[in-house]
């Protein structure tokens, strides 16, 4: 007769089909989701020429040069000629409106240390400037 005290090969046993019966469950469950929600704002009412004015008023040209803005032509920041096409916001956060949006209004909060300041700006500005970014160097 087997008396099984919880420490011998059967317990252990159960345990690893438990085990098993949890990481299949989880994997059923996540690949039934589609991801997470598409929380990006709608860059749908944004004006591209009301942002390129406004990346002008705010100073951003002093830091970084713009392919439609001859003066001034900073090189203190990287350049912004292809912004649409690259892949990372200040080489660490992914490149999405929404992401994007936030990072021009605060960047020191997204990215500690960053050498670019907060700019306030209103929800509307900050998607003005955004589908202006976006669309430079655009594929």
């Amino acid at each position: 007769m087997l008396l099984d005290i919880g420490c011998g090969s059967s317990s252990l046993a159960s345990k690893r089909r438990s085990s098993v019966g949890l990481m299949l469950l989880a994997s059923s469950l996540l690949a039934a989701c589609d991801g997470p929600p598409d929380r990006t704002p709608s860059l749908g009412d944004a004006s591209v020429q009301r942002g390129r004015q406004l990346v002008i008023q705010h100073g951003c040209t002093a830091c970084h040069a713009f392919p439609d803005v001859q003066w001034p032509r900073g090189g203190l920041g990287p350049s912004l000629e292809h912004f649409g096409r690259q892949g990372l916001i200040a080489g660490q956060l992914p490149n999405q409106p929404g992401v994007l949006m936030a990072f021009v209004r605060d960047a020191p909060s997204l990215v500690p240390g960053t050498a670019m300041p907060a700019f306030p700006m209103s929800d509307q500005d900050a998607r003005d400037v955004t589908a202006y970014l976006v669309q430079l160097g655009a594929r």
